[in-house]
């Protein structure tokens, strides 16, 4: 034998041995471990797909010990009926495995009627089978870990009373009261449906058309809202309407205002939700809720509504057990929203419209403002419903702005004594202006000028005036400033006037100038009380800003100008109201390209501490049209 190739030692052969022995071992461990790494992560995706699949809604794919897709998904969906929706958010916790089972929590978030949040968490099992797929037992509870097989969820929801609207004075003009509400059910209709809906529009006062339609699509059994009455005016036709096949009834109670036409525009009203409240809700909302349905009513409906209450309960399999709660969560109670309307002051501006209306069908407005505080006493509007067009109209203000205009001219030197020519037509750069009716004074002092309202006297003098000055002057009577009213409105535009054409026309208010009615109010409230304040509607406890105050000399002068329209200029209308003296203006605002063009009739103006301004959208003059309405609105005020 060669000595290079003797023989191994025992020790050499001994070490040999316990390292294959080593690496065979630790294969078998590293195997071990890469096996029970798959069967973790085997787990942890039979427990993700439950989790997602729970969260959508559908079952039917989840692998069950026993139980087919169909069959689980079958009692899944009958547990959850009674839920808005049927998905949920779902998180799967951490996943513990011991052999061949493994456990996790999920985490589910659903959201129950009106928005409300529902968090539980839902324990879990899954098991290996043969083959090595893991499975959720057949008899696991998917839905809630407190609801049995068999079991189904009810949702119970609860409106809490809502929350009335306060006036100024702190006493409810909005509180419930007693309505009825008037439907149709189809099924119960007998002979033509359209006959009946043009009885049942012709006793209440709907559009049978739209209602006819909405009769025909609805389901049989359906409830088709016709009109919600109060209890007062229902049971002045409520003969008419209970012998007809298929009128149905509903009585509740819903906020009231004082009476119908009680600045409807503004607050709105309140009923069951449309299609589009539900919509646009975010799930706030669910059909057969009562919401604003416009208005202030709509703007503030979160906080008058409040938070409606809801709980879940498990319905038993078997009828004659009680049903058992498994969450809740309590109403929270609308808050009032305070307003600085006067009852007595809106009472009677929706009257004196109402006479308008009478014998005019033209659409109206009055606002007024209290000249101490700016707080918002009246919102009227003609008709009622609709649009708000006293706080959001916007309108040339016609002669009325010469309030504006002669503030600026004062400022800058004019005299009431001053003599002004008053033909009846002006020319500046080709365009003529003329006079209401070609009206003619001849040269007669301004103080003459003002209270005849001559707008060829009012042309001449826009010579004096810059590009700017009305802006200025409007502006300090609050025209065109930014507002925290607490809702929308119209504040005023006045453009700067390049042109001596545009100053002309902006002189006595026509050209690009415009106005709400509430805006007129205000600058009105500015010259009596000598200094501007913004307006205030809704009460939220902010402090009222420093009033802005204007030069003393020429508001002085202005009080007593239009005070000269009253006695003995186009105001008279309102010389023998009682009370106090009033100053006012009229406006004769012309629109439109016809020949001759339309006018809206204007008048503004002051008695005590009420400021006021009354539109009438289409009319022959402001002192004529919109006089009496104001010389109505006084009166009734001072009856009380």
């Amino acid at each position: 034998m060669s000595p290079s190739r003797s023989l191994r030692s025992p020790l050499t052969w001994g070490l040999a041995a316990v390292v294959v022995l080593g690496l065979v071992a630790g294969g078998v461990v590293l195997q071990r471990q890469r096996t029970s790494d798959a069967a973790d992560r085997a787990a942890r995706t039979a427990i993700d797909r439950l989790a997602s699949a729970i969260a959508k809604g559908d079952v039917s794919g989840v692998q069950l010990t026993g139980v087919d897709g169909a069959t689980a998904q079958k009692s899944f969906q009958t547990a959850i009926a009674g839920l808005s929706t049927a998905t949920a958010q779902t998180r799967v916790g951490t996943v513990r495995r011991t052999g061949e089972h493994a456990t996790a929590t999920i985490a589910v978030r659903r959201t129950l009627p009106g928005g409300t949040t529902w968090a539980y968490d839902l324990p879990v099992t899954v098991d290996e089978q043969d083959g090595g797929a893991w499975a959720v037992p057949g008899d696991a509870r998917l839905v809630h870990p407190d609801l049995a097989p068999g079991e189904r969820l009810r949702v119970t929801r609860e409106q809490p009373r809502r929350a009335e609207i306060l006036g100024g004075d702190g006493k409810a003009i909005v509180a419930l009261g007693d309505v009825v509400d008037v439907g149709i059910q189809p099924k119960r209709v007998s002979g033509s449906v359209a006959t009946l809906v043009g009885k049942v529009a012709d006793i209440v006062g709907v559009d049978p058309k739209p209602l006819a339609t909405r009769v025909a699509k609805a389901d049989p059994n359906a409830f088709v809202d016709v009109i919600t009455l109060r209890r007062s005016d229902y049971d002045e036709v409520r003969a008419k309407l209970h012998p007809l096949p298929g009128v149905v009834f509903r009585e509740r109670q819903q906020p009231l205002a004082p009476t119908k036409t009680f600045a409807r525009a503004l607050l709105g009203t309140v009923g069951p939700v449309t299609a589009e409240i539900v919509s646009d809700g975010k799930g706030r909302y669910r059909a057969g809720d009562v919401a604003g349905l416009s208005g202030l009513q709509r703007e503030y409906d979160e906080q008058l509504a409040g938070t409606a209450g809801v709980s879940v309960e498990a319905l038993p399999a078997q009828g004659d057990e009680p049903a058992r709660q498994l969450f809740a969560k309590d109403t929270v109670p609308g808050t009032p929203l305070r307003l600085t309307l006067d009852e007595r002051v809106q009472k009677a501006a929706d009257a004196a419209l109402t006479q308008l209306r009478d014998s005019s069908d033209q659409p109206s407005a009055l606002v007024a403002v209290d000249v101490k505080t700016g707080a918002v006493l009246a919102v009227a509007n003609s008709p009622a419903s609709g649009m708000d067009r006293a706080l959001l109209g916007k309108y040339a203000p016609g002669s009325t702005f010469k309030v504006v205009t002669t503030l600026s001219l004062l400022q800058q030197g004019l005299k009431p004594t001053d003599t002004v020519a008053c033909p009846p037509t002006a020319t500046v750069e080709g365009r003529t202006f003329k006079n209401y009716e070609s009206e003619q004074l001849g040269p007669v002092p301004f103080r003459t000028d003002f209270a005849k309202s001559c707008n060829t006297a009012f042309v001449g003098l826009s010579k004096r005036l810059g590009p700017d000055d009305l802006q200025r002057a409007a502006a300090s009577l609050g025209i065109g400033a930014t507002w925290k009213l607490g809702t929308d409105a119209f504040s005023g535009s006045v453009p700067s006037n390049d042109s001596a054409v545009d100053r002309a026309a902006a002189a006595f208010g026509q050209g690009r100038t415009e106005v709400s009615p509430l805006a007129l109010a205000v600058a009105t409230a500015s010259v009596a009380r000598g200094a501007y304040v913004p307006p205030t509607l809704v009460v939220d406890g902010t402090t009222q800003s420093e009033p802005a105050a204007l030069p003393k000399p020429p508001i002085r002068t202005l009080q007593a100008l239009m005070r000269d329209v009253v006695t003995g200029g186009t105001g008279t209308a309102l010389r023998s109201v009682p009370g106090g003296p009033v100053h006012a203006k009229t406006g004769t605002a012309e629109f439109g390209s016809e020949t001759p063009p339309r006018t809206r009739a204007w008048i503004t103006g002051w008695q005590g501490d009420i400021a006021f301004a009354v539109l009438v959208e289409e009319g022959k003059s402001g002192g004529t049209v919109a006089g009496p309405v104001a010389a109505r609105f006084l009166t009734l005020l001072a009856q009380g």
